[in-house]
Formats: structure tokens, C-alpha cells, sequence
């Protein structure tokens, strides 16, 4: 008698939270720029209307074509502070040339306490992040405009779109594209995956976003997986990674053919605050780092040994390493936790290069 209670106490509480969870993600809608409105405004979009921008013979009649376009994703943990107005994220969205594509993925952008785990969404964080990312891009385009004097107008870049926005608690991603592109952008949508507390709630997970460029598609998974710093805690970020691919899943779409599953589509990253640390002692992380001897770091970095092992991401490709690790700094500075004397009641993290 007693095993069968105990299973029903174990068990009530993640159903509940199941419970809460679908409901807060809803249908899973995401917000995007109205596609007609010059004075770009962000509404809230179904995700199984499909979204078809032209007629579809129009936009798929490229199979003797090849299509080039430049893609930027990147990814950043906020530490659950709210932005100021006056925040400039051109630093952050600088490359060499303005892409096509870019895909922002944030992570805590409030702070994980149970009142924003289990309460309302807040969707005023999200608004501004992407006001800020909205108006950064549009200063890379004026820069360019004024850089490039000699070359003619129409091949100048136009202003970008929000084609996808969503958020699942501390999670965001949003997607902008050149606004001469975005007719040949179909079937975007979006899935959440909670892997938080009790294994559902949104306070770690995924949220995925899909869409066809011409015909090829595209998957991206921003995701905050579990933290710990003990020994053995990579296991459940693996655990996290599992769930998502499996849990995951998208519209079939009008003509049902669409691919549904993470690895269905032709191409798919994923990235995020992933939270793998490196398993060396603190003192000796910190010192490598002190002396930027960045190889023994990723030696035994855990992701890299999980990828060896075959415990997590098999058949994935991980790009090279060419910055120092990121986990975790004091706000608006350099400096890593820890690194502060007579600082009292702050926890000792050691650098790591996935944890954000």
C-alpha cells in the first residue's frame, strides 16, 4: 500500500506543474512584425497558419538556383537584469559585413524566481530586448549606407523584420531578416520544451523556432540547461539535451510534409548557456585562465569529453573555441566572480566557456 501513495505524492506535483506549463505557453503563438506596417509594431502571430508570403510557385521555383545568404547567431545570459534604453548592442551584433539573417537567442532575461517561473509572463523585457535589437541593426544599416556612397541604392541592405519572437520564461529568441527577404520566409513556428523544476517548468529548457528559406529549412534551439557545478552534474544537462530533441515538435504544416522533429530539418543549431563546466579545481581553472593557456581548459572542457564519450550530441559539429571563458563575470565588467576581495555571501564560480 505504501509504494503506490508514494508514487501518487511523487507524481502529483509534476502533473500539476505539466499542467501550468501548457497553459502558459498556450498555442504556442510567437510575436513578429506585421508584414504591411512601415512602422514596424510587433504582434502576436498563431504558429500553425504557415504564413505563406507569396504564391508558392512564385518563391519555389529556384531548383536550378543556389541562394547565399549570411546568417548570424549568437547568444547571451542577461543574469536577469532588465536592459536601460540607452543599452547599444551594436558592439554585439559587429561582423565584418551586415548579414541576412541574424538569430538572437537570450537567456534570464528575468530573474528565475518562482514568481516568474509560475506567474504571468512578462513580456515588457522582451519588447525592449528587441527594441534595442530593432534599433541597433537599423544603426549598422545607416552606417553602411554612409560607407558605401559609391554603391548603388538598390544594393544597399533595407531595414530588417522580426519574423519570430518568443519567449518561455527567462528564455528569448528573436529573428530578424532583411526586409527584401522576408518574402521568401515560410512556415515560421515555434516549440517550447520546459525541463525546470519538477522536469517541466520553463525555467530551463528550449524554445525552438523553425522556418523555410526558399525551400531549405532551418531549426533553431536557444537552451539554458541545467546548472551545478558538482561532479556528475553534466549528466543532467545531457538528460536536459534529450528531452528537447524528443519533446520537440512542430505543425506539420497546410500540405502536412513539413519536417517536425529538431534533426528533421536540413539545418539545425543549437546553442545557448549550456551550462557545461570545466572539470579541473577552481584554483588551477582560474590560474590557466590568468595565464590564457586556453588548451589544457578545453582538455577538459565537459562537453568536449561528453561529445567523445558519446554521452550527449552525437553526429553534432561544434565550431572552434576562440574566446577566453565567459562564466561568469560581475555586471558591466570583466572581472569573474570570486575575483573581488572581501566580497561576502557571493559564490566561487570558475570560468567555463559554455556557462554564460
Amino acid at each position: 500500500m505504501a509504494g503506490p501513495n508514494n508514487q501518487g505524492e511523487v507524481m502529483w506535483p509534476r502533473l500539476v506543474a505539466s499542467k501550468v506549463l501548457r497553459k502558459r505557453l498556450g498555442s504556442n503563438n510567437f510575436v513578429a512584425d506585421f508584414p504591411s506596417n512601415t512602422e514596424a509594431s510587433l504582434l502576436e502571430i498563431p504558429s500553425n497558419l504557415g504564413q505563406p508570403s507569396l504564391i508558392a510557385d512564385t518563391i519555389f521555383n529556384h531548383h536550378k538556383h543556389t541562394h547565399d545568404y549570411n546568417l548570424f547567431v549568437s547568444t547571451w545570459n542577461v543574469g536577469g537584469i532588465a536592459p536601460n534604453e540607452d543599452l547599444d548592442l551594436t558592439d554585439w551584433l559587429d561582423t565584418p559585413n551586415i548579414c541576412d539573417i541574424y538569430v538572437l537567442g537570450f537567456q534570464e532575461i528575468v530573474p528565475l524566481r518562482a514568481s516568474n517561473v509560475l506567474g504571468s509572463e512578462n513580456s515588457k523585457i522582451s519588447m525592449k530586448w528587441n527594441s534595442l535589437v530593432r534599433k541597433a541593426l537599423n544603426k549598422k544599416i545607416e552606417c553602411c549606407r554612409r560607407d558605401e556612397r559609391t554603391v548603388a541604392s538598390s544594393s544597399i541592405p533595407q531595414d530588417f523584420r522580426c519574423i519570430i519572437s518568443k519567449q518561455m520564461v527567462g528564455i528569448l529568441i528573436s529573428v530578424w531578416v532583411r526586409s527584401s527577404l522576408r518574402p521568401y520566409i515560410r512556415h515560421p513556428s515555434v516549440s517550447c520544451v520546459g525541463c525546470g523544476i519538477m522536469g517541466c517548468l520553463g525555467n530551463k529548457g528550449s524554445v525552438s523556432v523553425r522556418f523555410q528559406v526558399h525551400e531549405t529549412s532551418f531549426c533553431f534551439v536557444c537552451s539554458h540547461l541545467a546548472s551545478g557545478g558538482r561532479e556528475g552534474d553534466e549528466k543532467y544537462r545531457n538528460s536536459d539535451v534529450a528531452e528537447i530533441l524528443s519533446r520537440t515538435s512542430f505543425p506539420k504544416g497546410p500540405s502536412l510534409d513539413l519536417p517536425r522533429k529538431i534533426l528533421d530539418h536540413d539545418h539545425v543549431i543549437l546553442f545557448g548557456d549550456l551550462n557545461y563546466r570545466i572539470s579541473l579545481p577552481e584554483e588551477t581553472t582560474r590560474l590557466l585562465v590568468d595565464k590564457k593557456e586556453w588548451d589544457p581548459l578545453l582538455e577538459n572542457d565537459q562537453l568536449k569529453m561528453e561529445l567523445m564519450n558519446g554521452q550527449a550530441f552525437e553526429g553534432w559539429h561544434e565550431g572552434i573555441i576562440k574566446f577566453p571563458p565567459t562564466y561568469k563575470y560581475y555586471p558591466n565588467s570583466n572581472v569573474y566572480f570570486g575575483c573581488i576581495q572581501g566580497k561576502k555571501g557571493e559564490k566561487w564560480r570558475a570560468p567555463a566557456c559554455r556557462s554564460m
